[in-house]
This record gives C-alpha cells, sequence and structure tokens, in this order.
C-alpha cells in the first residue's frame, strides 16, 4: 500500500490539500508533498501562507495526490491517493517557510485490479490496518 501511495503521490508534482477555514468552512489549496528519506510525509507552504494559518489553527487536513484522466475504459489509469490526519509544524534554522510532518490516520489508494476489470480500493487506519475491497 505504501509503495503505491507514494507512486501516486510522486506522479505529478501538485496535489490538492484541503484544511479548515475559521469559520469551520473548508478551503483547499494546491500544495506539494515530499516522501523524507526518515520516513515522514511533509509539505510546506510559504511564509504567512493562508493554508499554513489553516494547519497552525487546527491541524486537521486532507491530501489528495495528482490525478489523471482515465479515459476510456480506464486503460491507461494509475490510481490515485488520499491521506488524512494532523498536520505536525517543524522549524528550520533560517527559513521563514513552514514545514508540516503529517501525522496520518487514513490512507487510501483506489485504482484498478490488475486485470483492470472492477475498481480495488486499499486503505490503512490505525489499529485496522490495511483493508483491501474490490468493487465490480
Amino acid at each position: 500500500l505504501a509503495a503505491q501511495v507514494k507512486a501516486a503521490f510522486l506522479s505529478g508534482k501538485h496535489a490538492t490539500m484541503a484544511t479548515l477555514r475559521a469559520d469551520g468552512a473548508p478551503r483547499i489549496s494546491g500544495t506539494e508533498v515530499e516522501f523524507s528519506d526518515d520516513g515522514e510525509l511533509r509539505l510546506g507552504s510559504m511564509p504567512g501562507a493562508v493554508k499554513a494559518r489553516d494547519l497552525q489553527r487546527d491541524p486537521r487536513l486532507a491530501v489528495h495526490s495528482p490525478t489523471a484522466d482515465p479515459g476510456e475504459g480506464g486503460a491507461g489509469w494509475p490510481g490515485e491517493a488520499k491521506v488524512a490526519g494532523r498536520a505536525v509544524e517543524e522549524s528550520r534554522q533560517g527559513d521563514a517557510a513552514h514545514v508540516f510532518r503529517l501525522d496520518l490516520t487514513e490512507v487510501v489508494w483506489t485504482g484498478l485490479t490488475e486485470d483492470r476489470s472492477a475498481l480495488r480500493i486499499r486503505s490503512w487506519h490505525p489499529g485496522r490496518g490495511v483493508e483491501d475491497r474490490v468493487r465490480t
């Protein structure tokens, strides 16, 4: 599952992130994610960015990988991934940019079965481990 999710996020540069505004309304923003050498998933933003202020106030977030048009019958669709959890801000000396490590509470990869005849959904949640479902 981890390899599929990583591949989906690395399939393009721009992911989509959902945060919560001060009034509780959702906000979506473009973002980039990084799979660090220490095994952590991180994202960053410009100093003072609205999405960073959202995360400082309420760290809950969801991030959706870059997507590709499945095309006719989905023959070329590589699948897509979503993660959710909490953003933990990290400080870096001499860098005014915001950097957040993601403390994940949900990981989902959606794609097609190997024979490309059905939708395959693989997910992970704490305490439940990896679950695999197929929808025809």
